[in-house]
């Protein structure tokens, strides 16, 4: 890669990573404005470094691994950082389950939030598809059916990998549900476990939730790019972002009430980009950020819009 794509890529992850962060940054927000001063420099300061050296960090290199057993832990390490040719090729090799299993999970996710998750409807038809939200079981079940079928017949690995991105897609929705609960005790407060933290324990709490939450800009960083050092710095530079806005900036963030809905649908491409690169398409690096960059700006423009008929008045969230 030349030096304007490598700092496309950087700069697309780093978007990416900081948009699909957004809601978790506000509850994050809400959770340290009832925590003491220490406790709020603590999470900028600690929590960047456990945000960003450990867990986006760790995630891409477990993912490699899944893909790539063969190599073993050892290896891995030394595939994230090698040069050697024989090192990429293997990664290569591997790479279309990795792709087919986060392409699957991504669009799972897509789908998830266009037909059950409250939001603000930001295209026509939206409210329409929410209002048929016990469809979507239906409608992944179908698409996982059609996107196995298709895989099977080129490589039984590659319908594998399929599953186990819509495998992964539950298990991790699971404790996503766990840990908006959770946050919604810590804000809430009341008799719960939750409630009554002390602030240390909701720091490490919500490092705990950041990981569960950081698991959908991880996979969707391999869409931009296979090389996991410039996913470390891409998503690395989103996630001391996103801290920043937490601290400074984010009932700002908030009026812009589309940025959601652009995040979502970079992530329906961002996992098209994925499936039919599992499939053998090939596909531009610069496609994923600019695309982004795209879908996301033209819902910004959108929030802006907004902001202007409603005199800068947040509106509420539709269910």
């Amino acid at each position: 890669m030349d030096i304007f794509a490598i700092t496309l890529t950087i700069l697309g992850l780093a978007f990416f990573e900081t948009i699909t962060s957004i809601d978790n940054a506000i509850i994050n927000a809400e959770v340290l404005s009832k925590m003491s001063e220490k406790a709020r420099k603590w999470f900028l300061l600690w929590g960047i470094i456990i945000a960003v050296v450990v867990i986006r960090g760790l995630l891409p290199g477990l993912i490699l691994f899944a893909a790539n057993p063969s190599l073993g832990p050892v290896g891995v390490v030394t595939a994230m950082f090698s040069s050697d040719p024989a090192v990429a090729h293997a990664i290569e090799q591997s790479s279309p389950i990795l792709l087919m299993g986060g392409g699957v999970f991504l669009i799972f996710l897509f789908f998830h939030w266009l037909f059950l998750e409250p939001k603000h409807f930001g295209l026509p038809g939206e409210g329409f598809i929410k209002s048929q939200g016990v469809w979507f079981f239906a409608v992944v079940s179908i698409f996982l059916m059609l996107i196995t079928w298709y895989a099977i017949n080129m490589d039984p690995l590659l319908a594998f990998g399929a599953v186990v991105g819509s495998t992964a897609f539950f298990i991790v929705h699971g404790f996503k549900q766990n840990a908006e609960l959770a946050e919604r005790d810590m804000l809430e407060g009341g008799n719960s476990a939750a409630g009554n933290m002390s602030d240390l324990s909701k720091l490490l709490y919500l490092e705990v939730i950041d990981a569960t939450f950081s698991v959908d800009g991880v996979v969707g960083a391999f869409a931009f790019t296979l090389a996991v050092p410039l996913i470390l710095v891409g998503n690395g530079i989103g996630a001391f972002v996103v801290r920043e806005f937490t601290i400074r900036n984010i009932e700002n963030v908030k009026k812009y009430i589309f940025l959601k809905n652009g995040a979502m649908y970079s992530i329906l491409f961002l996992g098209a980009i994925m499936i039919l690169d599992g499939f053998g398409y090939e596909i531009p690096t610069w496609l994923s950020p600019i695309m982004t960059f795209a879908i996301v700006g033209f819902f910004f423009w959108k929030s802006i819009v907004h902001l202007k008929k409603n005199g800068g008045v947040i509106a509420k969230q539709a269910h």
